[in-house]
């Protein structure tokens, strides 16, 4: 027989189990709308090529679009910039890499912390760079180059996206370990970069590879390339090692949120992006530009940006731009 004094009981465990289920049975499932991705890029850029890319791939595996969002300027650091004090739901991403670390580190009233302001999701690739002239340019090799401009200090100009951006604090290097001075003159993105090098406004330029198709089309030169290896697009131009400089540039890159992100919803993000990583539209952006495969897992990320950081903390401190007390 029943116990009608145990009946109240029963039932209001019943509801109590009810009700601590609802929250969960009411949580939707991550990602329930489209993604933005802010890429700190102009469009046409090599990276804004490849992270397009890869954010149509990445959006296919999570069912929602990744819709990129350019906003070019401020030497690439307006993605980390757009994390700062968000909402770590993992509908806003974008992309960081070393400038972007470097921009807050040279800047006396930084917008935002890279160890502090991140969640680090993936690290993706880098960029190959390397130095153009126009076709018509009197210098046939970086050698020339060099000698005219140690014969004429300052003469010649060149460009890249702007103070502190990894072209310019290479050429920097690269000054201080030759003995030569260039004249900088820094542009919003590539498009405005490669006009200034057609139309004569300066007369180098420092940049990721994004000029390969002015190269291939005989509008430009390629005097040396930045990387440790030979670009298999053009294996007659030599690396900076092979023309007596110790110095490898390749500016590894990957997409992070604000901080604070829920671990299941960056582990979703990561295995999308992975596994785009390796989708063959992607590889052939990548095979385009030259972009070596640089990937890490989250924890992996964040430990290189972290290693990073401490680089380019040393760099701006060995050039004199390094705020006091950073």
């Amino acid at each position: 027989m029943t116990d009608p004094s145990r009946t109240p009981r029963r039932a209001l465990l019943a509801g109590g189990a009810a009700l601590l289920a609802t929250p969960a049975l009411a949580q939707p499932r991550f990602p329930d709308h489209s993604i933005r991705l802010v890429i700190p890029w102009p469009p046409g850029a090599s990276a804004d090529a490849f992270l397009r890319v890869i954010a149509e791939q990445a959006g296919k595996r999570l069912g929602q679009n990744v819709v990129p969002e350019n906003r070019p300027g401020a030497s690439g650091s307006l993605g980390a910039a757009a994390l700062k004090d968000q909402k770590p739901d993992g509908y806003l991403l974008a992309q960081v890499h070393p400038g972007s670390y470097r921009v807050a580190l040279a800047s006396e009233r930084p917008t935002y912390d890279p160890m502090v302001d991140f969640t680090f999701i993936i690290q993706l690739t880098g960029s190959v760079h390397g130095l153009v002239v126009r076709a018509d340019s009197p210098w046939k090799t970086w050698q020339e180059l060099l000698a005219d401009a140690k014969r004429n200090p300052g003469k010649i100009t060149y460009g890249t996206l702007g103070p502190n951006s990894t072209q310019h604090m290479a050429m920097l290097e690269i000054m201080q370990r030759t003995g030569t001075e260039f004249t900088h003159i820094p542009y919003r993105g590539g498009g405005e970069l490669y006009t200034g090098l057609l139309s004569k406004q300066i007369e180098v330029v420092a940049d990721a590879s994004g000029w390969v198709q002015l190269v291939q089309d005989g509008q430009f030169r390629l005097l040396v390339v930045w990387g440790a290896e030979r670009m298999a697009r053009f294996p007659e131009i030599p690396t900076l090692r092979e023309v007596g400089l110790d110095l490898v540039v390749n500016s590894p890159y990957g997409i992070a949120g604000p901080k604070g992100m829920d671990p299941g919803v960056v582990k979703i993000l990561h295995d999308a992006f992975k596994d785009a990583l390796d989708d063959p539209a992607v590889v052939a952006v990548m095979a385009r530009f030259n972009m070596p495969r640089l990937y890490r897992d989250s924890a992996g990320f964040e430990t290189a940006a972290k290693a990073q950081v401490a680089v380019e903390r040393e760099n701006l401190r060995r050039a004199g731009m390094l705020p006091p007390g950073r």
